[in-house]
């Protein structure tokens, strides 16, 4: 295990921040942190770069306590502030080597380190522009570039793609994607439901301050998802064959709609290939076939009652 939590307390004042939390993430993971505002995201990122004192528990990095270890873990780690962070009086190239300065980058190293960040961001023909000449995506860029010019094997990702053009997102994400088949870890929070989709092989949804769900994508939709539903587009339709349809096994209800037939049956039912065996038997030719899926969307909202963007 790369990152192990256990029982993590923080308390700001009376309030209780993080509340018993605990997870891990394997090495070369992309795991997704979801929640509201407020649900203790910010605060348990905070606590593992060492920026927060914890209250209880334990979180080790890299298999050290980060407590007794914090200088030595802090230098693998990478983070990218959802709030841009950058110089504005510096140039991009500027800004790169500054922050590899900080990570302890130097000489040779550190150019070589800035370029080929520069070059993985798509920014290093615009070296020497001033951020303040950047559209919000190159700004984006810039600062994922600030917060990874040292090569971390952790990445910490706050809404890295907050309100960007869908070009510059695609960059990112494509970004993210290749880092993490070279074996980097990844903690990505999001708004974005179809980012979390593409990217996240697990997610943890938290609300006031604990976990209420976790799990990879399909368990999640598991949690929620107690019947499938699917539609069927024919090139005939007619009420004889809806009857005969409701007889399956595990079909709760079936209905014409326009040159559709939507299907509602139990979840586990598996009963899609003897309909389709009885539509195709009668002579009606299936022209498409579409299967409603849950998605991490209907999750969060099941589970918090809210939507992730509200």
């Amino acid at each position: 295990m790369l990152l192990e939590i256990k029982n993590l307390v923080k308390r700001y004042d009376e309030f209780l921040a993080v509340d018993n939390v605990s997870f891990s993430i394997k090495e070369g993971e992309i795991l997704g942190l979801l929640g509201p505002n407020g649900a203790g995201k910010t605060t348990i990122i905070n606590c593992i770069i060492g920026l927060n004192n914890i209250d209880s528990g334990s979180i080790k990095v890299f298999g050290k306590d980060l407590k007794s270890n914090e200088l030595s873990i802090k230098k693998s780690i990478g983070l990218v502030t959802q709030k841009i962070s950058l110089y504005y009086d510096l140039n991009a190239y500027d800004n790169v080597m500054y922050f590899g300065g900080i990570y302890g980058l130097r000489g040779k190293y550190l150019k070589e380190c800035a370029e080929e960040i520069l070059n993985f961001v798509g920014l290093w023909g615009d070296r020497k522009k001033s951020p303040e000449a950047f559209s919000g995506g190159m700004l984006r860029r810039l600062n994922i570039a600030c917060g990874i010019v040292h090569k971390p094997k952790l990445i910490i990702m706050d809404e890295p793609t907050a309100g960007i053009d869908p070009k510059s997102r695609s960059h990112i994400l494509g970004g993210i994607e290749k880092l993490n088949k070279e074996g980097v870890t990844v903690i990505y929070t999001s708004h974005y439901m179809e980012e979390v989709e593409r990217l996240c092989s697990n997610i943890i949804i938290l609300d006031q301050g604990r976990i209420i769900a976790k799990g990879n994508k399909d368990e999640l939709k598991s949690m929620v998802s107690t019947e499938e539903k699917v539609r069927i587009k024919t090139s005939s339709l007619n009420y004889t064959m809806i009857d005969k349809i409701k007889q399956i096994y595990g079909v709760k209800e079936c209905n014409i709609n326009e040159e559709y037939i939507d299907i509602i049956s139990k979840k586990g039912s598996k009963n899609l290939g003897k309909i389709i065996d009885m539509l195709v038997g009668s002579g009606i030719e299936i022209m498409d076939i579409a299967i409603d899926k849950p998605n991490i969307e209907t999750v969060f909202l099941t589970l918090t009652g809210r939507s992730l963007r509200n």
